[in-house]
Formats: structure tokens, sequence, C-alpha cells
């Protein structure tokens, strides 16, 4: 790393930058083998069949598929689009992914136990179990490049971004150095080690990463520089930063951040992680869960800890950077060997942890590659499980072996990691990708809410709103070049997306009779939408179980984000010492949380 002893500010006060020290670098060398150990020791196993490799044998509880689920979205780059969002937008401009805990809630109460009823492999696999032909096939093994190379890549070359931004700023280490370093035991225990070793790598990362983040908190927080909490709060420029919510006075503000995320974007576009109805590597750990109970229990922890819990740490880091580094020219003169390309608002959270001193450096750096293998480990797995098991094992060697296919997929792992690195070095922020991939996904996400319930719809929805919203985006981001804001495209794209896939599924027959019973009799997906078909299907007896109404299952929806949203707010106001509404938000939170308990038998399964 560079040394930067004493930086001078115009406000009158100085900085001093720490570099790594032994006790650093052997907190991280530890972290790197007690990660590449987890990967070793389950190897032998996970290396028995492919459903093992990708699955480990659908018998993990839920807690630590949970966890999971948590440490994969709590990547190297998260920290910096929240930054990113804050010193741009305030804390309430987190809207624009706090509105996918809706669909979390409805994965949760709705989608968690139909997808452990499929019993399928990857969720892709779902497209030749819902429809049925060519065009059934078509559509599995193009998502399976499309999605298990195409986005898979874009999502790892943002975290890999992360990486090479952190690695520059706390280390002073070239791109190329940061992404060797970084992602060599990343590939090795999840070559090794496969979905398990995913799994249990995950939960040491994720206690890891949480505790180095709350730690580098408090710490910040505490700076001379910084005054402390209460003085850090009591600033202009973070007073104008703090709310939960958007600027009502200023519909420029509140439209994009509030109103579009919770209005539209949380059930229409499709983004890794937030799929509406679930899937990816969410409906990975559904489907690995020990029985539906499981499932559910994963997903709802996942949703309280992702939501409620992990952001404050950020949150405060982020408007400790505003008194820091008010802008990103004060970045640049602070870390002038850093590339100029890159210095965005999102780069102020690694600036501020260069803060840190001897040990806690060492800890939150390894947090910070916890944050980052977690991510990459989950997305490699996910990734060559479409690849192998929906694409060469469907299309290009269907008579290949378990020991075959599992040997091809850990040499896809290694090839993903590479093409992803690559891609990494031609972004310049999260936010952007960020982005990107929303408007790519426009569109479709009420496709995958509906297929389960609306017998109409077919392979051709899918594939007809697969290529719209990608026309869409292609248009709104390289072709068109008027002055029309993020939200404006996504709205436009999800308006034609939708107005196309439906029209097409109108258009085009349903599935055949004999699909339709298949699917119908292995989910038991609700009645409602199905049941035009079901009159003239008098040979189908499959009664709904009790309690597994569909409007009951919405309203512990409901709930449950009255409970995720209690707690997270209940939190933000105890930092900011409102007591008043403290005491409503975790009323309304543990009020939440007592009527759940009380659905919950009427929710679960067997």
């Amino acid at each position: 790393m560079k040394n930067v002893d004493l930086l001078p500010f115009e406000n009158n006060y100085t900085i001093q930058l720490m570099a790594l020290q032994g006790l650093d670098w052997g907190i991280i060398a530890a972290y790197f083998i007690i990660s590449l150990l987890i990967g070793v020791m389950v190897a032998r196993k996970s290396g028995s069949s492919v459903a093992e490799f990708f699955l480990s044998g659908r018998n993990m509880p839920w807690w630590l598929l949970g966890v999971s689920m948590v440490a994969t979205t709590f990547s190297a780059d998260t920290p910096n689009l929240v930054t990113d969002i804050v010193r741009n937008n305030g804390v309430g401009g987190n809207w624009v992914w706090w509105a996918f805990l809706l669909t979390g809630m409805m994965t949760v109460f709705v989608y968690a136990k139909l997808w452990r009823r499929t019993g399928i492999l990857t969720d892709l696999e779902f497209y030749e179990m819902r429809y049925g032909g060519k065009p059934a096939s078509f559509l599995r093994g193009f998502r399976a490049i499309y999605l298990g190379l195409f986005f898979n890549v874009m999502i790892m070359a943002t975290v890999c971004l992360a990486a090479i931004k952190i690695g520059n700023v706390l280390l002073g280490l070239d791109p190329w150095q940061t992404l060797l370093i970084s992602s060599v035991i990343t590939v090795a225990y999840t070559m090794v080690g496969g979905f398990k070793g995913v799994l249990f790598t995950d939960l040491f990362q994720f206690v890891l990463a949480m505790a180095g983040m709350v730690a580098a908190a408090i710490f910040l927080v505490n700076k001379p520089e910084i005054g402390g909490l209460t003085e850090l709060l009591s600033k202009p420029e973070v007073q104008s930063a703090m709310s939960v919510f958007p600027d009502w006075s200023n519909p420029s503000s509140w439209i994009p951040i509030f109103l579009i995320p919770l209005a539209v974007q949380w059930w229409s576009s499709w983004y890794p992680g937030a799929e509406p109805g679930g899937g990816g590597y969410i409906a990975q750990r559904m489907l690995a869960a020990k029985n539906e109970r499981h499932a559910m229990g994963a997903t709802l922890l996942f949703n309280v800890t992702h939501y409620a819990l992990r952001p404050w740490p950020w949150i405060i880091i982020a408007l400790c950077s505003m008194i820091i580094f008010p802008t990103t020219g004060d970045i640049a003169k602070a870390f002038p060997h850093v590339d100029p390309s890159i210095i965005k608002d999102d780069l102020a959270f690694p600036a501020m942890i260069s803060f840190l001193p001897t040990g806690l450096l060492g800890l939150v750096v390894a947090a910070l590659i916890a944050a980052f293998m977690s991510t990459i480990a989950t997305h490699l797995n996910w990734g060559s499980s479409y690849i192998i098991n929906d694409f060469y094992g469907r299309f290009i060697n269907p008579a290949a072996g378990d020991k075959k296919l599992v040997n091809i997929a850990r040499w896809t792992t290694l090839g993903l990691m590479i093409i992803a690195s690559l891609v990494a070095t031609q972004l310049t922020s999260a936010l952007q990708a960020f982005n990107i991939l929303l408007q790519i996904g426009a569109g479709t996400g009420l496709i995958f809410i509906l297929r389960w319930f609306w017998y109409r719809v077919n392979a051709w929805s899918e594939i007809s709103g697969m290529i719209i919203s990608f026309c869409v985006a292609i248009y709104f981001e390289v072709i068109y070049s008027g002055p029309m804001a993020s939200h404006e495209k996504m709205v436009w794209g999800v308006l034609i997306t939708t107005i196309g896939w439906v029209t097409i599924t109108l258009m085009t027959k349903p599935e055949s009779d004999e699909v339709l019973r298949k699917f119908y009799m292995q989910v038991r997906p609700h009645k409602l939408g199905w049941n035009a078909w079901l009159k003239n299907s008098p040979s189908i007896a499959a009664p709904e179980k009790e309690g597994s109404g569909l409007m009951l299952e919405l309203g512990a929806m409901v709930i449950g984000c009255l409970m995720v949203y209690g707690f997270l707010f209940g939190l933000g106001y105890w930092i900011y010492g409102d007591t008043v509404n403290t005491l409503i938000a975790f009323g309304v939170a543990f009020s939440a949380s007592f009527a759940l308990y009380k659905m919950w038998p009427r929710l679960s399964f067997a």
C-alpha cells in the first residue's frame, strides 16, 4: 500500500491513513486458510454426484440456508453501492432496493413451498416441467447461457469491480493483482467443495463480515474528526441526508426512489437475488432445504437479516464519509495513486476503511474479502449449475455420468471467474451496473409471478418477454441519447414488455393438457387462475391442503413486510436518538412478529 501519513483538508484538520501491518496480514492469512480448509473438508462428499455438488443432497437446515442467502447478497460491492446511494440521494435513496422486500416476502409465504415441491435440480428445469415441446427446451437452454453466463458474469463483474477499488485504495494493488489474489482461494474451495463448501464458508464469512462492519462503523464514528454519533448527526450536511424517506416536497426525488420501486419495480423487474417468485441462487437454496418448512424458514431469515439488520453499519460509514470526503475530488486528493476513472462516490467506502487502526484494519479487510468471496462462490456454483445441468448435460452430452459432469462443472467455475474479471475492468461504478441489470429485466417480473397461477402462461410468454425487455434495454442504454431518467426508462420498459408478452400469451395456445396436468399434480398451486382449465379436466382431484389459501399467504406477506420495515426503521431511529419513532417502529415490528407466529402453523407444511 502506498503510505500517506497526513492529509491536510480545508476544514483545518488532518487525517492519518493507516497501512496494513504484520498483524493485519496475519488475520487475512488466517481467514484464507480457514475458508480453504472448510472447502477441503467437504470435498469428498460434494463430488459424489451432481445433486450433491449443486444441492448438498437436499437435506440442508433453514438457518444455514438463510445465512447463506444473506452472505451471498452481502458482496464487496454492496457497501459501495449503499454509500453511493446515501451520498447522492440520502438514506431514503435506499428504497430502490428496500422495495424488493415485497418480492422477498412473497417468495417466503407463497412460492418457497412451491419450489420445494418441484423436486428439480435447478430452477431452469422448471421450464420443461411447466412448459412443453421445443419452445420449452429452447427456453431452458438459452436461459442457461443467458443467465448462467451473461447475467452471472455481469453480477460477478460488479463484485470484482468493488474488490478492485478496495484493493487499489487500501493496498495500492493493480486491478489484476487484486483479482488474482482474491479469486484464487474462492475458485479453489468452490471447485472442490461444491455447494456444501459454499454454505459452510458462507456461514463463517457472514459472521466475520458483519462483525467487521459493525466494528468499523463504531470506530469511524468516534474518530476525532467526526466527534461521535451525536456530533455526526448534528452536522447540516448529514441531517439533510438522514431521513429514511425521500423529500416529499420534491417529486423529482420521491418518484424515482420511492414511488417507482414500490409501485412498479418490485413486481415487474427481474434482478438476481430479488426475482419475483424466487429464482436463481435463492431458488437453489430453497431446493436444497430438508422440506417446505425449512425452505420457508430460510427465506424468512434471509429477508429479516438482509433488510432489517445489515444496512445500518454501511449507512453510518456513508454518513461519516460525507464529512471526511464531501466530494469525489477530496477522495482523489487523498488517494492520488488511484486510477481517476474509477473515482466515484462508491469509492468513499473503502476510503473510509483506510483510516482503521492495525488489527481492526486487518479484520475489516478480511471481512470485505469474505463479502467478496461469499458472493463470488455462490455465483460460480450457481452459474456452473446452469451451464452444466441445463445446457451441457441436457443438450450436448445427455449420457454424461455424474463424475464427468462434476469435473466439467469445476472447470466451468474457473472459466466464469476469468471472464468476470475481464468484464470488471470495463465498469466504473456499482450503481451503473445495477441500473443496467434492472433495465434488462424490466417487465419480465410479472411472468415469474403469474406462471405458477395462470394456466395460459406458456413458453412463448417467457421467450417474448425476454426478447422484448432485452431489446428495449439496448435501445435505451445504447441507442437512445435523449433526456430521460433511469426510472422513466424502466417504466417504459415495463409497459412495453408487459403489453408485448401478454399479447403473445393471448395469441398463442396454452400448454397441452398433459403438461399442465403433470405440473398441477406435482406442485399443487392455488386454483386461482387454473379454474377455467380445471373445469375441462374433471379427472384432476388434487385438493389443496387446509390452511394454504392464497389470501392467507398474501396477508402473511403484508404482515411480514410490516415486521421487517418496523425493525429496519426502529433500529435507524434508535441510532438517531429519536425515542418516539423508535417505540412506534418497534411496536409495529413486534406486533407483526406475534401475528406471524400465530399464522405460521397454517402456512408451513411437512
